[in-house]
């Protein structure tokens, strides 16, 4: 499977945006889909994950509450909405997509980063 991130952007703080996730190549509804994010110097974080289905989300502490993820099968596409941001939330974002049985952490492809920058 193909990813393509896209919708970041700069935004003052407490502002927000979606960021979208359009995949291609094979069959979305399979994949378990992720958010990741990195800020300059510091280590890789989930920031939240979805199931194939929708069922079930994950979202780190730092989100929790600001950040919704989505997805809609039909339109081969995952969503980050995130709302009261703040200037941590500064990072690239990248989509992640992993079927099969993996760990939590495990994702087998990737997107290009989208950069998100948060301004005080």
């Amino acid at each position: 499977v193909q990813l393509q991130a896209s919708g970041g952007g700069l935004v003052q703080a407490g502002g927000s945006l979606r960021l979208s996730c359009a995949a291609s190549g094979s069959t979305f509804s399979s994949y378990r889909m992720g958010w990741f994010r990195q800020a300059p110097g510091k280590e890789r974080e989930l920031v939240a994950a979805i199931t194939w289905s929708g069922s079930s989300t994950y979202y780190a502490d730092s989100v929790k509450g600001r950040f919704t993820i989505s997805r809609d099968n039909a339109k081969n596409t995952a969503y980050l909405q995130m709302n009261s941001l703040k200037p941590e939330d500064t990072a690239f974002y990248y989509c992640a997509a992993q079927n099969g049985v993996a760990g939590p952490l495990e994702y087998a492809y990737w997107g290009q980063g989208t950069l998100v920058t948060v301004s005080s």
